[in-house]
């Protein structure tokens, strides 16, 4: 392929507006930022909570998206931290905006120590969306999903929301299924600080949907797939009723 120049995609955009922006890009000092925090985050997940990873080899090669279950603030530094060294400047869990992007010092500290990119639980528009598909596949990036929209207050795991399937119907880019054990115990949502619980992660085969038409009935099916596949790897039995047609983008 030849060398092309391209303008970073959040060129121009003033602090807030960048930090807060699905297309920020990262630059050294955010960078240097993240690596520090993701080497704290490993020390910590494996001397507090003793975190083992079972299937790290079924991790396909950028772009893929991880799915998992959601009951914990821990989800997505754990997942986030578990996959390889070579692989994790390319990560970004897709997380609430209307939680993480709000204020200047909440925003930096998803942006600049977790790597996320927001993603609107309300009002989020199709073009928001395709430009999400386009990057995932330009740039060969990793997403982090949670497809429950929000995280469990029960520790029971919900149904998934379609808007996964926004992200890879039609295309040849892997879904990673993932099952994380103990992050409800170790912080559930009433909680400010996590209990020393032990995490386990399983990682499962990846899934592909290049022949699953980009509407949404394809999207609930790439939804229910994934939900099934997760609830395997955590020893769950899949929703035997039909699904509900109402749903929104994962968070």
């Amino acid at each position: 392929m030849d060398w092309q120049f391209k303008p970073a995609r959040d060129l121009g955009l003033p602090l807030r507006r960048r930090l807060a922006s699905q297309h920020r890009e990262t630059g050294l000092a955010s960078a240097l930022i993240y690596w520090g925090f993701r080497q704290t985050i490993r020390t910590y997940l494996r001397s507090v909570h003793r975190l083992s990873v079972i299937g790290a080899e079924l991790l396909p090669d950028p772009p893929f998206v991880m799915v998992a279950n959601h009951a914990s603030h821990l989800d997505a530094i754990t997942l986030a931290a578990a996959l390889p060294l070579k692989l994790a400047d390319r990560a970004h869990p897709i997380a609430a905006a209307d939680t993480f992007f709000t204020s200047l010092p909440v925003s930096a500290f998803a942006a600049y120590a977790i790597n996320a990119l927001p993603l609107w639980r309300k009002g989020t528009k199709p073009e928001d969306l395709a430009a999400f598909r386009d990057r995932l596949v330009e740039d060969a990036l990793i997403y982090i999903l949670f497809p429950e929209g929000t995280r469990s207050r029960t520790g029971t795991m919900a149904r998934f929301q379609p808007g996964i399937g926004t992200f890879v119907a039609g295309t040849s880019v892997p879904v990673v299924p993932t099952f994380l054990e103990g992050a409800y115990a170790a912080l559930p949502p009433h909680r400010r600080l996590p209990r020393p619980v032990r995490l386990r992660l399983t990682i499962g085969r990846a899934l592909t949907f290049a022949e699953t038409t980009n509407d949404r009935r394809g999207w609930l099916a790439i939804a229910k797939s994934c939900e099934d596949a997760v609830r395997r790897l955590g020893g769950l039995e899949p929703h035997a009723k039909p699904r509900d047609t109402a749903g929104s983008a994962p968070a």
